[in-house]
């Protein structure tokens, strides 16, 4: 079985800076793999087999040129990784994201192709469903199970108050969650073994892929201004005194 799992690149959270300005601040952030995307990648290693391939596939911009992040996905299991990189993927809408992988993946060529639920920055939860739509295949997301069967997949969703099974036709898109497991720490021999695997690298004209003329388009990023903390001292333990309290604990918690 060859199957594509694709992975978005997003800034590591804990270094992004709210400026005096209320904007954010990207330079000190490094690229990740977004977190959603580890499940999807897990899921793959575990449904290849012995004989199966694992294609990892990312499209975006120039984190992609990060060698620390390529390294970081092989060393999770995938046998080769294809990035496309083009500036206008940097912060593109989900359609053309999807418009982009769709195009990448025919390319490949595959049996079953796994996203993650949505990513770790925007969360939009379309990317999948829409390469899936192009592609014309039978797409399901909120994927908590997968079993592979001889040439279909029978799959579970973990809905509100039932366990939904479906069964499809391979080729297929899916979008698992991140209940489906538990993505592996990488081996030392695993990272090492990283960097001998092949990376292919396409730009947008290898796929014959131009971006479309997007509905919207991104303004600015703004941060709600911080309210200032308050320090409030009550200084007796007196039946007002309480009650004040109680009054101010009501007013936090509402």
């Amino acid at each position: 079985m060859k199957i594509i799992t694709c992975f978005k690149l997003v800034p590591e959270e804990q270094d992004i800076v709210v400026t005096a300005d209320h904007k954010l601040n990207f330079d000190r952030a490094d690229p990740k793999i977004s977190q959603f995307d580890l499940n999807a990648v897990e899921a793959a290693m575990q449904l290849s087999g012995d004989d199966g391939q694992v294609i990892a596939l990312s499209a975006g911009g120039p984190y992609l040129e990060n060698t620390k992040v390529r390294k970081d996905v092989l060393s999770r299991g995938p046998h080769e990784l294809y990035l496309l990189q083009d500036a206008s993927l940097e912060f593109a809408l989900p359609k053309d994201t999807a418009h982009a992988l769709a195009s990448a993946a025919s390319k490949i060529g595959f049996d079953l192709m796994l996203f993650g639920e949505g990513s770790g920055d925007v969360y939009a939860q379309q990317v999948g469903l829409l390469v899936g739509e192009m592609l014309q295949l039978p797409t399901v997301n909120a994927v908590s199970n997968i079993q592979v069967l001889d040439g279909r997949v029978l799959i579970e969703r973990t809905l509100e108050d039932e366990i939904e099974v479906l069964e499809l036709s391979l080729p297929a898109v899916l979008c698992v969650t991140s209940d489906i497991n538990v993505p592996k720490v990488p081996s030392m021999k695993a990272i090492l073994g990283a960097g001998k695997k092949p990376v292919t690298h396409w730009k947008a004209s290898d796929i014959d892929w131009t971006p479309s003329q997007p509905y919207t388009e991104m303004a600015n990023i703004q941060v709600p201004p911080q309210a200032e903390r308050k320090h409030i001292i009550i200084e007796n333990d007196s039946p007002d005194s309480i009650a004040e309290l109680a009054e101010h604990l009501k007013k936090v918690l509402n």
